[in-house]
């Protein structure tokens, strides 16, 4: 029995909590062993006994589990304990072990699911290209990558673009992770009206001092080129084109801090801030993720929307990207 002064719960009621919320995260039974299974170095049936509730998980084992997936088990068992718990996973995208390999790859099976729920929702406000866009295209996530290891590597001597090395499995995830984010029934980004702007002056700055060659700088400006074609036509059309999922886009008319973004399903809710170009701080509260969701659909009222309604507005923001890339 788990008791305090607030609470009384049974030993069957906290394994069905502990089990549902793992759940959330696997719609699948199958997936969800599979996944213990590589977190916990268990056998298939030692999971499965487990999941049963024929054996008790440890609490080593429990405290692992909910790090690793980052689940309250203050909240779980119900103590208010007035915090707001929030996560930062940190990820060498560079060099990655095999287990930031097995979080990735865990991100991407819970992003394809994501079509299992209708009423998925995802929003973005950004003053940065968001990941979920940046990574179709090569040398452009070569290019922040590049970007971020040339601000915070402790390497004593700057790397040029050229020898930032991404391996083949690194980049196959990346294409992994671009299909899948269209899987997500509906998607809103916001965008500063300056994103644009501001990577062209990064590309500039960094050619100038040579550390991105001229042959180079053309493949990133072409990458920009097929971004903005490729976002022309999800704002014609108001879907991705390969999956035919929903897709509004705005930009916003006052400056924009930071990239935010939450996540929503009738299952399970999370939000994020995304820091330091590759890092994301995030949280499950329930309270949080309803105060992020209402602050940024309100961002909308400061925001120009450039999908399907509004043809003109399209027309003058793709065009200005066009030339701010000429102009290069």
């Amino acid at each position: 029995m788990i008791k305090d002064r607030r609470i009384n719960i049974s030993n069957d009621e906290w394994h069905e909590k502990f089990v549902s919320s793992l759940e959330n995260m696997f719609p699948k039974r199958s997936q969800l062993i599979r996944a213990l299974e590589e977190l916990l170095g268990l056998e298939y049936s030692s999971v499965y006994r487990r999941l049963k509730n024929e054996v008790a998980f440890t609490m080593q084992e429990i405290a692992k589990i909910s790090n690793a997936w980052s689940i309250s088990l203050d909240r779980l068992i119900g103590v208010n304990s007035k915090q707001i718990p929030f996560f930062m996973q940190p990820v060498n995208y560079f060099n990655p072990s095999k287990q930031e390999m097995e979080f990735l790859r865990q991100i991407i099976h819970l992003i394809v699911h994501l079509k299992n729920f209708p009423d998925a929702e995802y929003m973005n406000i950004c003053n940065k290209l968001p990941r979920q866009l940046l990574s179709g295209y090569n040398y452009l996530n070569h290019f922040y990558l590049f970007k971020f290891f040339y601000q915070y590597s402790s390497e004593k001597n700057a790397v040029p673009f050229a020898k930032v090395e991404i391996s083949d499995e690194k980049r196959k995830l990346t294409d992994e992770y671009f299909q899948a984010v269209k899987n997500v029934p509906q998607s809103n980004f916001i965008f500063d009206a300056k994103l644009f702007d501001n990577i062209i002056s990064d590309l500039r700055y960094f050619h100038s001092i040579k550390m991105v060659t001229s042959d180079e700088k053309e493949m990133i400006k072409n990458d920009l080129r097929s971004l903005i074609n490729y976002l022309s036509d999800i704002a014609t059309e108001g879907f991705y084109p390969e999956t035919k999922s929903k897709v509004g886009i705005y930009i916003s008319q006052i400056s924009i801090d930071t990239n935010y973004s939450y996540t929503v399903t009738d299952k399970a809710n999370i939000c994020f801030v995304h820091v330091f170009d590759k890092y994301e701080i995030h949280s499950y509260d329930p309270d949080m993720v309803d105060n992020f969701r209402t602050w940024m659909q309100l961002k909308k009222r400061t925001s120009v929307q450039i999908s399907e309604v509004d043809a003109k507005s399209k027309l003058e923001y793709f065009e200005r990207q066009h030339e701010l890339i000429n102009s290069l």
